[in-house]
Parts: structure tokens; C-alpha cells; sequence
């Protein structure tokens, strides 16, 4: 069949295996061009691994350290003329080129958040792999089912008061104004259930207590800050009330690991294009203007680019690792610098649709989105017949 990108809003509902594949091959070689991080992990479950920073951590980890890595992700196979899901197919492009570099790989297509598949995580390595070196937990679910069978769904909205700044509509290229009600009381406390630390500290405890953290082990969960600008929305609205509570959770962790020489952080990354990032209001008007201010100041970075620098500068240069004063990784540190951040603002209150193309690079991130789901990339030939069907 002959796939194209079907967008609707934030989602695309089809996805390129030959794209997808290409990506993942221009991950691997850019690890391959930084070189070998001689103190790197050896043993690495990542849980939410078939996309975004979740899969670039594993290329970083396979790739930059020769590491064997489980990956865990819940991803749909091809079916009929529907194409599997990107994630899948970028998790059948990760298994093929491991093999042939002679990496060991395993993935598990389950739901993370569900108590068997922790056991069922347990079980796996202690009959195969064996105590972790390192456990990311890069989940970004919408919904999680809880123990008693009820569902929390997460809400991307404020806290207190309505929030209205200005939106921008990526498929129309239209500025504009939103307005968002705020939270109540139950999607608050749902969206800390679905997206704050409980789900990951529940991971570790099953882990620990089976003795399958490695001396010396981290655990790393990723959160994201941004400029003050999205406060409102952001940080200090229901995501924002889950980071925290995330945040808390790795403090509550990383007292009981400290003891065995094992640490547990969170990592402040940078603001990219994923699927989570386009669904919240704003945030696509300031990331179109953030690429421009980086790129045109040639600090710009993607997943894999990050995720190299947590590797090498941060977690294994061999000394301390780099914690700000509340103890957290700082990846964002080139987004936040205070000349980017500065430019940023002086065209977050100059935009219009009338110079959006000269203040913002819109058209980067319309590439990166399509490119999420395999599209947009330059060696695939699009107009090929390829078949849908994947298998890892």
C-alpha cells in the first residue's frame, strides 16, 4: 500500500514504516559520530521506550554504551490496510539494527502501569539480563487504569483562574487567542495519578525489593519547566501540580537507594515536538519560536541530541553528576538561557499571522511532527507501494 500522514488535530492516525525505520537509523549514527561513553550503563529498562526521549535514551544507552536494554511500550501492530503505530514501528527498527550489532534487545508491548507487567518485568531479569545499571521511566499516557479497575484520565488545564494567552493553530498557521477553564478538584488529582511519581516509585520498589537494582544504579524520570510565559498552563497548572508531585516522589526514592550507592532523579529536558507537546494550547507558539531563537543562535537540539548530552555530560563523565538546588538534572539549560529566553519573549508579544513565518519556524515544526509518524523524510521514497506488516 501507498501510506500518507492523516492528521487530525494533534494526532496522525497513520505511520511510514520505511520513515520511522530512516529515523531511527539517523539516531543510531549520530551516537555512533559522538563516540563511546566508557562508563556508561550495561543493563537499562526503559519504560516507555518506542518513542520521543523514551526511545532516544535507549539508542543512547545501545549505541553510546553497548548497553542490553528492555524496553516497555504499548504500541499497535499493523491490521488490514491500518498501519501500525509509529512507536511499533520504531521498536521493530530498534530490534533489527541491535541484532545486527549484536545488542542484546527485548520489548515488552504491555501496559506499564499494570501490576503484572512489573512482575512479568521482575521474572524477565532475573531469568535473562540480571540486577539494572540504569531504569528510565519516560511514560506519557493519557489514562491509566488503576489497581480497582477505575480509570484517572489527565487534563491540561489551570488551576484557580481561567488562563488566556495566545495559541497558534499548526495546521492553518493561524495566531489567536485561547481561553481554558480551570481544573476541578477530581482532575487535578487525576492528572497527579496518571502522570506524577506513583506509577514510577512503584516500579522501583518492585525492582529493589527483588534485588534488581546494580550498586551504583540510577533511576531517571523525565519532567519538563518551560518559561514563565506557560506557568499558568504548565507548571502551574494540573501538569504542573503532577511534575511536582514527581519531583517529591524521586526525593522519597532517592533516600532509600542513597544507602546502596544508587541515586534517583528527575531530569529536566528540553521542549521538543511530540504528541503530548502539540495536544496543550501554547505550547506549539512558543516551541515554532524557541527552534528559531536556538537554531538561529546554533544551539538547537532533538531527543537524540539530548539525550547524548545526558549521557556523556551528565550521568557518566565520571565525577558528580550536575544537579540544580532542588536537585534536579538540567537538560533545558541551552532553552533556558537568558538570551533565548529573553528573544523568545520579545516575539511571543510581536507575533501575528502576518509575520509568523519571519519570527518563528512553523515549517520545522509541521517536519517534526510528520516526522513523529515517519513522514517528511527526506531519503523515502513516499510514492512506493511498502508493506504495513512489522514484526520486531
Amino acid at each position: 500500500m501507498i501510506i500518507e500522514p492523516k492528521v487530525r488535530g494533534f494526532i496522525c492516525t497513520t505511520a511510514h514504516p520505511d520513515g520511522c525505520a530512516a529515523e531511527v537509523e539517523r539516531q543510531i549514527a549520530h551516537v555512533r559520530e559522538t563516540g563511546e561513553i566508557d562508563e556508561g550503563p550495561r543493563r537499562v529498562l526503559v519504560i516507555g521506550s518506542s518513542m520521543g526521549y523514551g526511545l532516544s535514551t535507549r539508542i543512547a544507552a545501545a549505541w553510546g554504551a553497548g548497553a542490553a536494554t528492555l524496553g516497555i511500550c504499548l504500541e499497535k501492530e499493523a491490521s488490514g490496510r491500518r498501519t501500525a503505530t509509529a512507536g511499533w514501528y520504531n521498536t521493530a527498527a530498534f530490534h533489527r539494527a541491535a541484532r545486527e550489532e549484536g545488542l542484546w534487545a527485548e520489548t515488552l508491548n504491555r501496559d506499564a502501569f499494570a501490576p503484572e507487567t512489573k512482575e512479568e518485568v521482575v521474572e524477565l531479569l532475573r531469568e535473562k539480563l540480571g540486577p539494572l545499571d540504569l531504569v528510565v521511566y519516560s511514560l506519557a499516557a493519557p489514562r491509566r487504569t488503576l489497581p480497582d479497575g477505575s480509570v484517572a484520565k489527565s487534563a491540561l488545564k489551570p488551576i484557580g483562574d481561567p488562563y488566556r494567552n495566545k495559541t497558534l493553530d499548526v495546521s492553518t498557521g493561524e495566531v489567536s487567542e485561547v481561553e481554558i477553564e480551570p481544573a476541578d478538584q477530581r482532575e487535578i488529582e487525576e492528572t497527579v495519578k496518571v502522570m506524577g511519581g506513583e506509577d514510577w516509585q512503584l516500579w522501583i520498589e518492585a525492582l529493589s525489593d527483588a534485588e534488581l537494582l546494580a550498586d551504583g544504579a540510577i533511576t531517571l524520570a523525565y519532567s519538563y519547566i518551560g518559561p514563565e510565559l506557560t506557568y499558568p498552563l504548565y507548571r502551574e497548572g494540573t501538569i504542573g501540580r503532577a511534575k511536582d508531585h514527581l519531583e517529591a516522589t524521586a526525593g522519597r526514592l532517592d533516600d532509600r537507594l542513597r544507602p546502596g550507592g544508587r541515586r534517583a532523579l528527575v531530569s529536566v529536558n528540553k521542549a521538543v515536538v511530540t504528541q503530548s507537546s502539540s495536544a496543550i494550547p501554547v505550547v506549539p507558539l512558543y516551541i515554532s519560536l524557541l527552534f528559531r531563537v536556538m537554531k538561529n543562535r546554533g544551539l538547537h537540539e532533538g531527543c537524540i541530541e539530548q539525550m547524548g548530552r545526558l549521557f556523556s555530560d551528565r550521568l557518566y563523565h565520571g565525577g558528580e553528576i550536575p544537579l540544580d538546588a532542588e536537585a534536579r538534572v538540567r537538560m533545558d539549560d541551552l532553552e533556558m538561557r537568558a538570551d533565548v529566553q529573553r528573544e523568545v519573549r520579545s516575539r511571543w508579544d510581536r507575533v501575528t499571522d502576518e509575520n509568523l513565518e519571519e519570527l518563528a519556524d512553523l515549517e520545522g515544526y509541521r517536519r517534526d511532527f510528520l516526522r513523529l509518524f515517519g513522514f517528511e523524510v527526506d531519503e523515502v521514497d513516499y510514492g512506493r507501494d511498502v508493506d504495513p506488516h512489522r514484526s520486531w
